[in-house]
């Protein structure tokens, strides 16, 4: 190596190549790790220096070539990597590896409109100093390669054009926690923070990439997922895009109900003309959500809803299709189609479905959501009536239209509307779910705009966390937990602004949360037992029974302390019917474990004092959030051992945990010779959820010969149905070039910069 280089400083100085120093920085960084060497990284990184490299170059070249040695065989090198980038993020925010006094940071920052200028006036130098006292910045060498690369690439607060970094994590996480915890009375806040902190910054809970990245900045918008449904009006359908733009704007993933909107050919204007149909709105919502960047990354994404018996259906399932022309097409947003119990019998019995304009069947469209019974009752009256513009369909040939497109395009989804409103926090007739998100996990009242103001509309919010369950020893932790995500969460639905009139009548009225998990697939190998054979059904059973039921509990104490939430009589709690006792007892005959908390006493206290909150969970992917925490997905089996996520800043490598104790006890995505024993797991977990679950069905065709059977998918769609669940998110088809233990996948871009993205 020529040691006469010249590097090129951060200040512009220029110097002669140091290699002492990089010596010393890759031997600091592999400290205590496990099958690292400092010289192949040392080896790897000198082969790209040149004369007058600039050392923040050199650093870059280092971390690069520490993450391109992880491996199976030495997967520490992640480590390695991360405490590199660490150190280089570190000098590139405060000109030196230890970072400055708390106070000191905060006002510079909010000097700099950074940060939220209420931070200075919530807390005094004295409280900083205390919050600076029990900061552990050590806690920053335990992320993975991955997880900084995401914390420098979406969550710390920068300056995107330029690329400066402004703080570290621990920061972030202090401030988050002192922001969600400023309202509390000075005796306990300080306690609350530290505990909360403690909790995030050792990644027990995991939060919303809208949280880590908006929390402590000027910006308030920090709702991961938006729920707006479109009237069948013109005012209407204008004022659900003004919605869309204005939350596409703030990062949020957005679900959009178009079901009502009449089948091209209706008269309108009293017969003057005839309607365009669903086609040219669906297209005005698809520019609505793509006039805005996220983050400066990506455009928008969202889901929209619409029913499996609208008139237009046929036309509707194939949007995605990359077949026909742009005018019959709507191309980017994905689609969920809405079923219910009458729709699956008239596929088992091999009958017919009719088709309708909602606008020509009046009453049918709300009676699918708040009436099952009298749904039946005007369904075959408006088959009966032959004044009503209508088409017939063999059941089986539809079901396999939408299966065959869920199958090509991976995103046709799924909306069991029946268990929506009959398993549901929700009083369907005060206030009915009528369509789910953009990741199909929240399922939340919604009612249409018909002006962008329109305090009459509502607008549904969801803030969402996760439990880490592979930092869950003792399923008696989620009690400290539990009241500490609900109450941050809550605390942020008064902090937050609402650009839209109708979201803010709704949030504060219902106080909608969403918790869910991340780790699940550790989890299970961490204990034993096994996604496909059964093994796992009491151990998530018992895991979800105490998660429901201490979130509960807290959401009850908040209530005694500070009041129930204004719409609480329009849930079911509020008739003293919880979770347990609305469930879809085929759930019994697969899992047998007995219930192990007093929730008859809880029932009783939920009556008496109400809850805070009008749900507590759902399910989401938490792709982001997941590697953050070095976990693996939400609730889902990894693809392979190692990870690789091809992102925009680049190819990510992240280890399953514990991969050297634990491989032989992970069950690998393609490994599972069925979607039996998941759906089985996924029923067992909706017993629980008082809203939804991000669940998704697994394909490898070679498992059928090359091409998987019709009759194979449309099983496991009335499996799902059968188990409870309320919603069915991604099909994955196996590509046969795939290798077992390793996986490369896209970023999902439907998720990712905060659309609903835990």
């Amino acid at each position: 190596m020529n040691s006469e280089l010249k590097v090129s400083k951060r200040d512009g100085r220029q110097e002669s190549l140091d290699l002492d120093k990089i010596h010393k920085v890759v031997t600091w960084a592999a400290d205590g790790l496990d099958k690292v060497s400092v010289s192949e990284v040392e080896l790897k990184a000198h082969l790209q220096f040149f004369d007058g490299i600039q050392t923040s170059e050199i650093h870059e070249t280092l971390i690069k070539a520490a993450a391109d040695l992880i491996s199976e065989e030495a997967p520490d090198y992640q480590y390695l990597a991360a405490r590199l980038n660490i150190f280089h993020l570190r000098k590139k925010a405060y000109g030196q590896f230890e970072p400055p006094a708390l106070y000191d940071h905060v006002k510079r920052m909010v000097d700099a409109q950074r940060y939220d200028e209420h931070l200075l006036s919530d807390y005094s130098a004295e409280e900083f100093a205390a919050m600076d006292h029990f900061i552990d910045h050590s806690r920053d060498m335990n992320f993975s390669y991955a997880a900084v690369k995401q914390l420098e690439g979406k969550y710390l607060v920068q300056n995107r054009v330029t690329g400066e970094v402004y703080e570290s994590a621990q920061f972030l996480y202090v401030l988050i926690a002192a922001c969600l915890f400023a309202s509390y009375d000075k005796e306990r806040r300080l306690d609350y923070i530290k505990r909360f902190y403690d909790a995030v910054s050792t990644f027990k809970l995991s939060l919303p990439t809208p949280i880590m990245s908006g929390v402590r900045t000027p910006t308030r918008q920090f709702s991961s997922c938006v729920l707006i449904e479109a009237g069948d009006s013109l005012d209407s359908i204008n004022a659900t895009a003004g919605a869309i733009v204005k939350y596409v704007s703030q990062r949020a993933g957005i679900g959009i109900n178009g079901g009502r909107i009449r089948a091209l050919g209706s008269p309108i204007r009293g017969g003057e003309a005839f309607h365009t149909g669903c086609i040219p709105f669906y297209k005005h919502f698809q520019t609505a959500v793509k006039s805005c960047s996220q983050g400066g990354v990506r455009g928008g994404a969202a889901t929209l809803f619409y029913p499996i018996w609208h008139l237009e259906v046929e036309s509707l399932l194939v949007l995605k299709n990359n077949r026909g022309v742009e005018e019959n097409r709507v191309r980017h947003l994905d689609y969920g189609v809405q079923i219910n119990k009458a729709m699956y019998e008239r596929l088992i019995k091999n009958g017919n479905i009719t088709l309708f304009s909602p606008s020509d069947v009046p009453g049918l469209y709300d009676a699918f959501f708040e009436d099952q019974e009298l749904f039946d009752q005007l369904y075959a009256k408006y088959e009966a009536d032959d004044s009503i513009r209508k088409k017939t369909v063999k059941a089986v040939d539809l079901f396999s239209a939408m299966m065959q497109e869920r199958a090509s395009t991976g995103r046709i989804y799924v909306q069991n509307v029946d268990h929506c409103n009959t398993h549901s926090p929700f009083n369907p007739k005060r206030a009915p779910v009528r369509q789910s998100n953009l990741c199909l996990e929240i399922a939340l009242p919604t009612k249409p705009l018909n002006e962008i103001n329109d305090e009459n509309g509502e607008i549904a919010l969801c803030t969402l966390a996760a439990f880490n369950l592979g930092k869950v020893d003792d399923l008696n932790e989620l009690e400290e937990l539990a009241d500490l995500i609900v109450r941050a969460l809550d605390s942020l639905l008064s902090y937050q602004d609402y650009p839209v009139k109708a979201a803010q009548r709704a949030s504060l009225g219902r106080r909608t949360l969403g918790v869910g998990v991340i780790n699940y697939a550790y989890y299970l190998a961490k204990n034993g037992v096994k996604y496909s054979d059964g093994s796992a059904n009491g151990l998530t059973h018992r895991t979800f029974e105490a998660i429901q039921y201490w979130l509960l509990r807290a959401s009850n104490q908040l209530a005694k302390e500070q009041g129930k939430c204004e719409l609480f009589d329009d849930t079911t709690y509020a008739q003293g019917v919880l979770p347990i006792d609305s469930y879809k007892k085929e759930v019994d005959s697969f899992c047998d474990e007995p219930l192990h908390y007093d929730w008859e006493s809880l029932r009783k206290e939920i009556q008496e004092h109400g809850l805070r909150n009008s749900t507590l969970t759902a399910l989401m992917p938490s792709e982001t959030s997941s590697q953050i925490s070095n976990a693996t997905n939400g609730i889902e089996p990894p693809r392979g051992y190692i990870s690789v996520k091809q992102s925009k800043d680049g190819i990510l490598k992240q280890v399953v945990p514990d991969y050297d104790q634990l491989k032989n006890n992970y069950e690998l995505l393609w490994q599972i010779p069925s979607n039996q024993g998941y759906l089985q797991l996924v029923g067992i977990m909706q017993k629980f959820v008082d809203q939804a679950i991000s669940a998704n069905t697994n394909y490898d065709p070679s498992r059928f010969g090359g091409k998987v059977p019709m009759q194979q998918l449309l099983k496991d769609l009335l499996t799902a149905y059968k188990n409870g669940l309320k919603t069915l998110y991604y099909h994955n088809t196996r590509d046969g070039m795939e290798d077992p233990q390793n996986s490369v996948e896209q970023e999902d871009d439907d998720c990712a910069g905060g659309a609903c993205k835990i």
